[in-house]
Protein backbone atom coordinates (compact mmCIF):
# COMPACT_ATOMS: atom_id res chain seq x y z
CA UNK A 1 0.00 0.00 0.00
CA UNK A 2 1.19 3.68 -1.03
CA UNK A 3 1.60 5.92 1.64
CA UNK A 4 -0.63 9.05 0.80
CA UNK A 5 0.90 12.74 1.39
CA UNK A 6 -1.52 13.83 3.94
CA UNK A 7 -1.26 10.53 5.87
CA UNK A 8 -0.45 12.08 9.33
CA UNK A 9 3.56 11.06 10.38
CA UNK A 10 2.38 8.74 13.74
CA UNK A 11 6.28 7.67 14.46
CA UNK A 12 6.98 11.69 14.93
CA UNK A 13 4.49 12.29 17.38
CA UNK A 14 5.82 8.96 18.95
CA UNK A 15 9.24 9.98 18.97
CA UNK A 16 8.17 13.56 20.21
CA UNK A 17 5.90 12.29 23.26
CA UNK A 18 9.23 10.09 23.91
CA UNK A 19 11.54 12.55 24.38
CA UNK A 20 8.99 14.98 26.54
CA UNK A 21 8.63 11.78 28.45
CA UNK A 22 11.79 11.84 29.03
CA UNK A 23 12.57 15.26 29.67
CA UNK A 24 9.72 15.11 32.26
CA UNK A 25 11.39 12.50 34.14
CA UNK A 26 14.69 14.28 34.32
CA UNK A 27 13.97 17.34 35.05
CA UNK A 28 10.86 16.94 37.28
CA UNK A 29 12.06 13.87 38.94
CA UNK A 30 15.86 14.24 38.51
CA UNK A 31 16.35 17.64 38.88
CA UNK A 32 13.35 19.82 40.72
CA UNK A 33 12.36 17.28 43.13
CA UNK A 34 15.82 15.20 43.36
CA UNK A 35 13.90 11.43 43.95
CA UNK A 36 16.67 10.02 42.26
CA UNK A 37 19.47 10.20 39.53
CA UNK A 38 20.22 7.50 36.98
CA UNK A 39 22.08 5.21 38.88
CA UNK A 40 21.26 5.93 42.58
CA UNK A 41 20.51 2.09 43.23
CA UNK A 42 23.14 0.68 41.48
CA UNK A 43 25.71 1.36 43.58
CA UNK A 44 26.10 5.13 43.25
CA UNK A 45 23.57 6.57 45.37
CA UNK A 46 23.85 10.83 45.70
CA UNK A 47 25.44 10.55 49.08
CA UNK A 48 28.60 12.24 48.13
CA UNK A 49 30.17 14.83 45.70
CA UNK A 50 31.81 11.99 43.27
CA UNK A 51 28.77 9.82 43.22
CA UNK A 52 26.41 13.19 42.57
CA UNK A 53 29.04 14.02 39.47
CA UNK A 54 28.74 10.56 38.48
CA UNK A 55 24.67 10.97 38.38
CA UNK A 56 24.44 14.18 36.98
CA UNK A 57 27.00 12.96 34.24
CA UNK A 58 24.91 10.17 33.50
CA UNK A 59 21.54 12.13 33.62
CA UNK A 60 23.11 14.30 31.13
CA UNK A 61 23.63 11.74 28.91
CA UNK A 62 20.17 10.83 29.25
CA UNK A 63 18.54 13.67 28.92
CA UNK A 64 20.91 14.06 25.53
CA UNK A 65 18.97 10.69 24.42
CA UNK A 66 15.70 12.39 25.00
CA UNK A 67 16.99 15.28 23.04
CA UNK A 68 17.65 13.03 19.94
CA UNK A 69 14.19 11.53 20.42
CA UNK A 70 12.18 14.55 20.70
CA UNK A 71 14.26 16.46 17.54
CA UNK A 72 13.84 13.14 15.39
CA UNK A 73 10.75 13.60 16.10
CA UNK A 74 10.30 17.05 15.11
CA UNK A 75 12.02 16.64 11.83
CA UNK A 76 9.26 14.14 10.97
CA UNK A 77 6.48 16.65 11.58
CA UNK A 78 7.90 19.25 10.35
CA UNK A 79 9.08 17.13 6.61
CA UNK A 80 5.60 16.39 6.71
CA UNK A 81 3.84 19.14 7.39
CA UNK A 82 5.41 21.38 4.62
CA UNK A 83 4.22 18.69 1.97
CA UNK A 84 1.48 19.95 -0.15
CA UNK A 85 -2.37 18.76 1.00
CA UNK A 86 -1.37 18.28 4.35
CA UNK A 87 -4.05 18.55 6.96
CA UNK A 88 -2.46 18.97 10.47
CA UNK A 89 -4.36 16.97 13.27
CA UNK A 90 -4.34 18.25 16.49
CA UNK A 91 -5.80 15.24 17.80
CA UNK A 92 -3.63 12.66 16.06
CA UNK A 93 -0.91 14.96 17.43
CA UNK A 94 -1.59 14.93 21.24
CA UNK A 95 -2.49 11.17 20.81
CA UNK A 96 0.63 10.22 19.09
CA UNK A 97 2.51 12.11 21.99
CA UNK A 98 0.69 10.26 24.65
CA UNK A 99 1.37 6.91 23.23
CA UNK A 100 5.09 7.94 23.33
CA UNK A 101 5.06 9.74 26.70
CA UNK A 102 3.16 6.07 28.13
CA UNK A 103 6.09 4.14 26.37
CA UNK A 104 8.68 6.00 27.69
CA UNK A 105 7.44 5.59 31.13
CA UNK A 106 6.59 1.63 30.58
CA UNK A 107 10.16 0.86 29.03
CA UNK A 108 12.03 3.06 31.15
CA UNK A 109 9.95 1.91 34.37
CA UNK A 110 9.94 -1.79 33.57
CA UNK A 111 13.77 -1.80 32.39
CA UNK A 112 15.79 1.06 34.31
CA UNK A 113 13.40 0.41 37.88
CA UNK A 114 12.68 -3.45 37.72
CA UNK A 115 15.43 -5.23 35.45
CA UNK A 116 18.40 -3.32 36.26
CA UNK A 117 17.75 -1.82 38.98
CA UNK A 118 19.51 1.45 38.75
CA UNK A 119 16.82 3.71 40.36
CA UNK A 120 13.69 3.51 41.74
CA UNK A 121 10.89 6.26 41.29
CA UNK A 122 11.13 8.15 44.44
CA UNK A 123 13.66 7.51 46.90
CA UNK A 124 13.37 9.97 49.54
CA UNK A 125 11.09 7.45 50.96
CA UNK A 126 11.31 4.21 53.00
CA UNK A 127 13.04 1.79 50.71
CA UNK A 128 9.90 -0.97 51.54
CA UNK A 129 7.62 2.09 49.60
CA UNK A 130 9.39 2.34 46.61
CA UNK A 131 7.87 -0.28 44.68
CA UNK A 132 4.54 1.48 45.05
CA UNK A 133 6.06 4.28 43.26
CA UNK A 134 7.12 2.31 40.57
CA UNK A 135 3.85 0.71 39.90
CA UNK A 136 2.37 4.06 39.89
CA UNK A 137 4.91 5.29 37.59
CA UNK A 138 3.90 2.31 35.31
CA UNK A 139 0.36 2.62 36.03
CA UNK A 140 0.32 6.27 34.58
CA UNK A 141 2.41 5.36 31.52
CA UNK A 142 0.17 2.34 30.66
CA UNK A 143 -2.67 4.61 31.05
CA UNK A 144 -0.59 7.15 28.84
CA UNK A 145 -0.04 4.69 26.09
CA UNK A 146 -3.69 3.20 26.40
CA UNK A 147 -5.50 6.81 25.97
CA UNK A 148 -3.36 7.38 23.22
CA UNK A 149 -3.94 4.47 21.49
CA UNK A 150 -7.79 4.76 22.22
CA UNK A 151 -7.90 8.31 20.60
CA UNK A 152 -5.70 7.68 17.67
CA UNK A 153 -7.84 4.63 16.62
CA UNK A 154 -10.68 7.20 17.07
CA UNK A 155 -9.09 9.62 14.43
CA UNK A 156 -8.72 6.68 11.76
Amino acid sequence: MRKQLNEFPVLGGILLGLGLGGFFDGIVLHQILQWHHMATSAGYPADSVENLEFNTMLDGVFHAGTYVFTVSGLIILWNTARKPHFQWSAATLFATMLIGFGLFNLIEGVVDHQLLGLHHVNETVRHELWIFWDMGFLVWGAAMLLTGLALLRQQR
